[in-house]
């Protein structure tokens, strides 16, 4: 079975973050960096499925400038065999069918037979980069999915709708999987497992940039406005509710 699992570095949310002097994304220096969160659920359910066939294949693929490799060094560490990095230090500024044009031109002579994904980056939110790979190989794609199984050649996913709805939907290699959260628990790589992926193949390709070219622009990034804060009232209940019927006559009118 051959599989590729798609990732993504991104900043750590925790991190402060300052707006770029383009004013059109954030600015990448002094950030701590991780995989995003959705792509470890992809990455493993993927090494879970080459535990049950035991004859499987996994590549992961990350876009980006050098500083992925050490993201790709985790994923290499739970269990992929080889990590392929598209080398482009502009990949943040690529529109979702950029991105998914480069993801598609490495794959479409590889076979694969399933391709995870996070169901979207933690960064740009866009959910668009797994099904428009998808569309451009011309295979089915599954999104959002929280339950995965694979038996004599047949994958079943339980997919989360709107709602708190679930769907179970069967189909047939090759495949897209979309990974949300709740999938499973992905492992924390062990440290024999650390010192193996630094001998695992890490290639480094150039990025194929004849593809689709983008079809939306960023113009503007920005902090939301931040609103007046809360007033926390103190003391017995006789008393607030005293001030809470001040405030309201004062401040709302709704008691006026």
């Amino acid at each position: 079975m051959n599989i590729l699992i798609c990732i993504k570095q991104v900043p750590d949310m925790e991190s402060k973050f300052k707006i770029n002097n383009e004013g059109s994304w954030y600015d990448r220096a002094d950030l701590a960096w991780r995989m995003n969160e959705y792509d470890e659920y992809a990455v493993e359910q993927a090494v879970r499925l080459k535990e049950q066939v035991g004859d499987a294949d996994l590549t992961v693929l990350c876009i980006g400038p050098d500083q992925v490799k050490e993201t790709m060094k985790k994923a290499l560490a739970m269990g992929c065999d080889r990590g392929v990095h598209v080398a482009d230090n502009d990949a943040y500024q690529r529109e979702p069918i950029e991105i998914a044009s480069m993801i598609a031109d490495f794959a479409k002579t590889k076979n694969f037979d399933i391709i995870f994904t996070g169901m979207q980056s933690q960064d740009r939110g866009s959910a668009q980069v797994g099904v428009m790979v998808a569309e451009l190989l011309g295979i089915p794609a599954i999104t959002t999915i929280v339950g995965f199984a694979f038996e004599n050649g047949a994958v079943q996913v339980k997919r989360e709708l709107e709602g708190g709805g679930k769907a179970l939907v069967n189909t047939t290699t090759p495949v897209l999987l979309t990974c949300q959260l709740g999938l499973n628990t992905p492992r924390y790589p062990t440290l024999p497992n650390i010192m193996k992926a630094k001998k695992k193949e890490l290639l480094t390709i150039a990025p194929d940039l004849s593809g689709l070219g983008a079809r939306q622009e960023t113009t503007a990034f920005y902090f939301p406005e931040r609103k007046g804060g809360g007033i926390v009232l103190e003391g017995e209940l006789p008393e607030l509710a005293e001030k809470l019927i001040h405030l309201l006559k004062e401040k709302t009118g709704v008691l006026a």
